[in-house]
């Protein structure tokens, strides 16, 4: 996992080369095209790209007349502003009538940075799952990024893909396949399982590294698509392992931790233990300096994991 590529890159790269394979795909954005990717796409195709400027609601309205008209609409912006500023025209204008638009989300958690707590999105993934008819992604890294935005385009309906501002370490091989709904098993072990998503997957995997050595072989489950969730997988990993430690770059409440423990109340209670934000806003400072203050490193996940397996 040493190379790493920004999601945000490998989108603005895949938005292009799916312009080129498809006359259908048209890209919105709220004046970050700069920041979100999507500036190469308007170069090469810019009678298919469409600025809003600094109006998310409106642009979630082209959306969605854009899809309505049949094209494939993608419309990005930050997380802060797609989640926060434009949830009731993505409510009424997309999700309810179940229109094909695509929110690609950049920006998300509190890896902004130096931007401050303002402009940390970290209650998105919640908010978007809880509309009905979304489908909630978060990927892993770069190559997982340009096949959830290509799954994306060939799915018909409502999809909520958040990526991040800096690069991150590089987990899938390039060319790798997504399929909605389905998590991934990207290391066995048999104490107990990590369910992650986002960034914190290579977290997970180092922490793995790490609980090897001291004999504890722990499972790491990445879900990109946090609704419709792996239900199967969880309770598969949760009965065979005994314990789960969820982590995302987010707030423990609604996301990817909430998702993992209503599944597992409902279907085979074990110990858990939500690896996240603690119902807080974020703050400025380095991605990494953030990373660390609010427990999101694989230190704090072999911690984790040593608590949860106390409770087993």
């Amino acid at each position: 996992m040493s190379e790493k590529i920004a999601t945000r890159d490998a989108y603005g790269q895949t938005l292009v080369e799916l312009g080129r394979e498809n006359s259908r795909v048209v890209v919105l954005d709220a004046d970050l095209s700069a920041s979100t990717k999507t500036k190469p796409f308007s170069r090469e195709f810019p009678e298919r790209f469409f600025n809003a400027g600094i109006a998310e609601a409106n642009m979630v309205g082209m959306a969605a007349g854009l899809a309505a008209g049949g094209m494939i609409p993608f419309a990005s912006t930050f997380a802060v502003f797609a989640a926060g500023r434009a949830f009731e025209q993505i409510r009424q204008s997309i999700a309810y009538p179940a229109l094909n638009v695509k929110i690609v989300a950049t920006h998300g958690g509190i890896t902004v940075g130096e931007d401050g707590g303002s402009h940390q999105s970290v209650e998105d993934l919640a908010i978007m799952r809880s509309l009905p008819k979304m489908t909630v992604l978060c990927p892993a890294d770069g190559p997982e990024t340009a096949a959830a935005i290509r799954a994306a385009a060939e799915y018909y309906g409502p999809v909520y893909i958040r990526l991040g501002r800096g690069k991150v370490p590089v987990v899938f091989e390039q060319g790798c396949r997504f399929s909605f709904g389905k998590g991934v098993t990207l290391r066995e072990g048999r104490d107990l399982t990590f369910i992650t998503t986002g960034l914190m997957t290579a977290e997970a995997l180092q922490a793995a590294v790490i609980l090897a050595e001291e004999n504890i072989a722990a499972r790491v489950v990445h879900m990109a698509t946090i609704k419709p969730l792996d239900v199967d997988l969880v309770l598969k990993s949760a009965r065979e392992t005994g314990a789960v430690v969820t982590a995302e770059e987010h707030s423990v409440i609604g996301g990817l931790g909430g998702a993992v423990c209503e599944a597992l109340a409902e279907g085979f209670p074990v110990p858990v233990e939500r690896v996240g934000l603690r119902d807080v806003f974020g703050q400025s400072g380095t991605a990494e300096e953030l990373l660390a203050y609010y427990g999101l490193t694989a230190a704090h996940l072999v911690e984790a994991a040593e608590r949860t397996l106390a409770r087993k």
